[in-house]
């Protein structure tokens, strides 16, 4: 027993029930006092072990916050640009035939999108097919030639769109010193017998308007948006993933092989500019590489806040519909079996059969604090968001990594974490070629309606961020603040992201300063939906993708940060985008299909 004090005070009562006992049954009872007591301090041993073994079940709705968010939900989807989605926000071209959209008469026009100047639109740099660059990159004319394009409008039938190149060095060449003139020569793709300019490189110009992602523009006329939300670095999903967990991409070690994604970083390390798969990951076939860097899963589970990463695809042994099961190559049991094709969704928008799971998606298998390498699943539901089972010091098996379904269950059964990170099943994540704006539109419309039924609902934000812009042409440059120098950089010169002496270089894992980590990189959607969100709001505030790890800090830790050179202690704050003191809001649902509003509902804060 490791409870002496607890121990002695139970022996002592046991003992004064002895005494009576002798005192009334006389020398009989004295005699066999060791083994009637025997017992009873097995009984004690039994109760102060149990005591010993069991702790405190925390939960989101009693823990202390700086705001009234006790709930945090981040949906983190993929590549898509500020203005892909909302060049002509708040104006929608209203075809016959399409979901209409008409903003309120209040709805901010001071917005930075393709409506901020006439000649982006009728005289866009892109569609000059002989742009000679002006970083000094060396080009064969002509440079933009044949697929040279102003931006154009693509409605819902072009939905299913090609991947746009959406690489750290050619990104970069396309934004060109800030003359925004290479795009369709440097990451432009285009769809195999589209009309137009959608058939050509070109592609990489074209937007979508409310007609299309109807339901991001009925959220932003409701709650609050940025045209100020960027990613931390250029480059790809895994970089962009690496710093919405922890604000950082070097500390990179390598696992199996290389790729050439792996950039030395001029201090004997490695920074990450490319996608490949984590090391902690049964799913993951080949090369890979983990992060030595602290991410804010680390933070969390020191201060004891219940949080969880929710991925669609997790969990190897469900069987979905068309009887799919495991990932590419794993089966159910998290065996390698090749011939295994992995969990699978047939987009109802496309026909195409899609993979569940993407692990170079995939933010908390690189950790190896946050890893769930074999996909192990939770204790029970009520067991999800927490380190140990409730009620016992038993670790549970999942360490905070589940699947989807697992958010749903556990929010309706009333187990909702303090903070989620949601990927949606990759035919919902929004990636081109995986996904497609109308059936990511779908999922994400879905999730909203169910939280905003939970009781919960009034200390909840959900946030919508990207991993990367795909490529996607945005007007919008941000000077370079964070320089990196070598041969994979060339936003300002060959060789070159800012200027040498000038652009300061931000540190490493190891506090010195490093090589690819080039930005801030490209502008992204960002929305926040909440009865907090200021209503039909446009922050300007310059944020990144870090400053979702530091609102989380600020509001639950402290204002701690991860440091290592992390930027979640240098980019900017979402706190714009909330009013704390507001008595109103609204409950949106909106229509899963076509985005438009079903209901909408006065609530009270």
């Amino acid at each position: 027993m490791k409870n002496p004090k607890f121990k002695s005070a139970l022996l002592s009562s046991a003992a004064l029930i002895a005494v009576a006992a002798v005192t009334t049954s006389g020398s009989v009872a004295g005699n066999n006092l060791a083994s009637e007591l025997a017992p009873v301090v097995n009984l004690i041993d039994s109760v102060v072990d149990n005591a010993k073994n069991k702790t405190l079940t925390v939960t989101a709705n009693t823990l202390p916050t700086k705001t009234p968010i006790k709930h945090l939900v981040i949906v983190f989807n993929e590549n898509r640009s500020f203005d892909h989605y909302f060049g002509t926000y708040p104006n929608a071209l209203n075809p016959e035939g399409e979901p209409l959209f008409e903003p309120a008469k209040n709805t901010q026009r001071d917005i930075n999108n393709l409506l901020s100047s006439p000649a982006l639109l009728d005289n866009n740099p892109n569609a000059n097919p002989n742009v000679v660059p002006s970083n000094g990159a060396t080009v064969n004319q002509p440079s933009n030639g044949i697929n040279a394009a102003n931006p154009f409008r693509l409605d819902r039938t072009q939905a299913d769109s090609a991947g746009e190149n959406h690489a750290y060095l050619p990104e970069q060449l396309a934004y060109d010193n800030g003359k925004n003139d290479l795009f369709p020569l440097e990451v432009g793709n285009g769809t195999a017998g589209g009309a137009g300019a959608f058939g050509t490189k070109g592609q990489v110009m074209g937007y979508f308007d409310g007609n299309t992602v109807t339901a991001y523009w009925n959220y932003a006329q409701n709650f609050a948006m940025s045209d100020n939300a960027w990613g931390d670095n250029y480059g790809p999903s895994t970089p962009g993933l690496l710093n919405m967990f922890a604000g950082t991409t070097n500390g990179i070690v390598p696992g199996v092989g290389t790729s050439g994604n792996e950039l030395p970083d001029g201090q004997g390390g490695v920074t990450l500019i490319g996608d490949i798969d984590p090391t902690f990951d049964v799913c993951s076939p080949g090369t890979s590489v983990s992060s030595t860097a602290r991410n804010i899963g680390d933070l969390l589970n020191a201060a004891n806040i219940p949080w969880g990463s929710f991925v669609g695809g997790f969990n190897l042994q469900t069987i979905n519909e068309n009887n799919s099961t495991g990932c590419k190559g794993v089966n159910s049991q998290g065996v390698l079996t090749p011939a295994n094709a992995g969990r699978s969704h047939v987009s109802p928008v496309t026909g195409r059969t899609v993979n569940d799971y993407v692990q170079h998606h995939i933010w908390f298998q690189y950790f190896r604090s946050t890893a769930n390498p074999t996909h192990l699943r939770p204790t029970s539901t009520a067991a999800i968001g927490y380190t140990t089972v409730p009620g016992t010091k038993k670790v549970d098996p999942a360490n905070h990594a589940y699947d989807l379904n697992d958010f749903t269950a556990a929010v309706g059964s009333g187990n909702f974490p303090a903070v989620s990170f949601i990927k949606m099943e990759a035919y919902q994540d929004e990636h081109p070629g995986n996904s497609n704006s109308l059936d990511a539109q779908t999922g994400f419309v879905t999730l909203v309606n169910f939280l905003q039924e939970q009781p919960d609902w009034d200390s909840t934000a959900v946030i919508l961020a990207y991993d990367d812009s795909d490529g996607w042409y945005d007007h919008a440059f941000a000077k370079p603040t964070q320089g990196s120098f070598s041969a994979q950089d060339g936003l300002t010169a060959p060789g070159q992201c800012g200027v040498p002496g000038v652009t300061p270089v931000p540190n490493g894992v190891k506090g010195l300063p490093v090589a690819g980590r080039c930005g801030p990189g490209t502008r992204q959607p960002f929305l926040v939906i909440s009865p907090y969100a200021k209503k039909n709001y446009v922050s300007h505030v310059f944020i990144t993708q870090a400053s979702i790890p530091q609102f989380i800090e600020d509001n639950w830790l402290g204002s701690e940060r991860l440091g290592g050179g992390s930027f979640d202690a240098t980019t900017g704050s979402i706190l714009d985008m909330f009013d704390f003191t507001q008595k109103k809001s609204v409950k949106l649902i909106l229509d899963p299909t076509f985005g438009t509003v079903d209901s909408s509902t006065k609530i009270k804060n």
